[in-house]
């Protein structure tokens, strides 16, 4: 029997979020680039990797008709632009030792995709969900009080993060052609960067450093592989349920942030910790309750 739509969701969530939390490891290696010149090679190899993808599994005619219709092209276009814009923010914040500030930002993003998919898809929690929601705010809110700053990264790429995950599981295509169509649309900006960076004497690659080369070209493979296992779990689980997964993301990063790149871990940010895995301990009872009720009430459809 093949795995019911929200497991299946589940598994490509937990890949995701696991590989996201550990990203900002290989975007540090290459923080000798700027963020801009990272980000041009990140969406031109991810196309390529895209490419073949789609090649080898041979559905080239979904990418013509993402193409050739405006019901898929037009959020694309939408998606291409917040997806683009989240990795430069949080590239950004890697190469200027601000990932903890980019952990909250993924922190926050949950709580735009509960209000996101109350507003636009009329999803609607328990009141374990509610209370659970609650107690997310509480932690990132006081976490925000702590910052001596005004948190703009973890406000843009709560917001643009939140959003793509929206008109990405609206949007009717499927993950690869999706991922090549938003890549494509972002190419023509990328490929111009580096032209121009190679003829004003700069280099689209680092001449001296093989292993920088390397990293480059390998960002389409390491982008596109959480992007689909995202994509894929976006269009099987509700919104408000996969926003929770994301706290996995945030929750590798932060640690990575503190015991790989040495970034300091206040008090304040252990007290959000506690709120937050009380939140996520209060969903998962509201969800083995849901799913204990779906299978009293109709065990063929209910099973796993």
């Amino acid at each position: 029997m093949p795995p019911r739509p929200g497991r299946s969701g589940i598994f490509y969530a937990l890949g995701a979020y696991s590989i996201w939390g550990v990203l900002p490891v290989y975007w540090k290696w290459l923080s000798a680039l700027p963020a801009t010149t990272i980000l041009a090679h990140r969406v031109v190899w991810s196309l390529l990797f895209s490419a073949l993808l789609l090649a080898v599994s041979r559905r080239w005619r979904e990418l013509r008709a993402a193409l050739s219709g405006r019901a898929t092209l037009v959020p694309l276009f939408a998606s291409s632009l917040l997806i683009g814009g989240n990795w430069l923010v949080f590239i950004w914040a890697v190469n200027h030792d601000r990932v903890i500030e980019a952990s909250l930002g993924y922190y926050l993003t949950p709580l735009v995709n509960v209000a996101l998919g109350r507003v636009f898809l009329g999803e609607r929690l328990s009141a374990l969900q509610l209370a659970a929601v609650a107690l997310a705010l509480a932690g990132v809110v006081q976490l925000a009080f702590g910052v001596t700053t005004a948190p703009w990264i973890a406000l843009f790429l709560a917001a643009s993060f939140a959003l793509y995950g929206l008109v990405r599981k609206v949007a009717p295509v499927s993950p690869i052609p999706g991922l090549a169509v938003e890549t494509l649309l972002l190419t023509p900006l990328a490929f111009g960067y580096l032209a121009w960076l190679q003829r004003n004497g700069a280099g689209a690659f680092p001449h001296d450093d093989a292993k920088l080369v390397a990293l480059l070209v390998l960002s389409g493979g390491i982008t596109a592989t959480p992007l689909l296992l995202f994509a894929a779990a976006a269009r099987r689980l509700p919104l408000s349920t996969l926003g929770f997964f994301q706290y996995i993301g945030p929750s590798i990063t932060l640690l990575v942030a503190v015991t790989v790149f040495g970034e300091p871990f206040t008090r304040r940010q252990a007290v959000t910790f506690g709120f937050i895995w009380s939140a996520l301990a209060l969903f998962s009872l509201s969800s083995v309750r849901a799913y204990r009720e779906a299978r009293r009430a109709d065990p063929v459809t209910a099973a796993p």
